[in-house]
């Protein structure tokens, strides 16, 4: 006779797959869908190759020049510094509501002040090298 801690794991490693299934079955027939429609348009799609049709497109003016354009790489830095600090407000959020919660407060307190100081290290590293600084 099996022991009922046998069969109560079976039960939930079952549960468990067959939530995940539906999951697994999901992303199968949207990557389908997606494979359908890219091939579906590599088909159907006339191919008459013209030198006008590699040419840079602007605006339906003739083109000038290189299609080429530099971007300075200062703004790069702008840019992810504004990434790094939006994905950190997003962690903001969920701490806001379980520190509400009882029984998390002092733990889940000490944690985001140690977030919130590695930000305030990064962000004054990035003050010191002269990052935030426009020229």
């Amino acid at each position: 006779m099996r022991e009922p801690t046998v069969d109560v794991a079976a039960e939930v490693a079952a549960d468990y797959f067959q939530s995940y299934s539906v999951v697994g079955l999901l992303a199968v027939v949207g990557v389908l869908f997606v494979a359908v429609a890219f091939g579906a348009g590599r088909l159907l799609r006339p191919v008459v190759p013209t030198p006008e049709k590699l040419l840079t497109y602007e605006c339906g003016v003739d083109p000038v020049g290189e299609g080429w354009a530099h971007t300075q790489v200062r703004y790069y830095v702008y840019a992810f510094l504004y990434v790094i600090f939006a994905v950190d407000s997003i962690f903001l959020f969920p701490w806001a509501t379980v520190f509400a919660a009882p029984g998390y407060g002092a733990a889940t307190l000490v944690e985001m002040f140690v977030f919130l100081g590695f930000l305030a290290v990064g962000l004054l590293y990035a003050y010191k090298k002269g990052v935030l600084t426009w020229t």
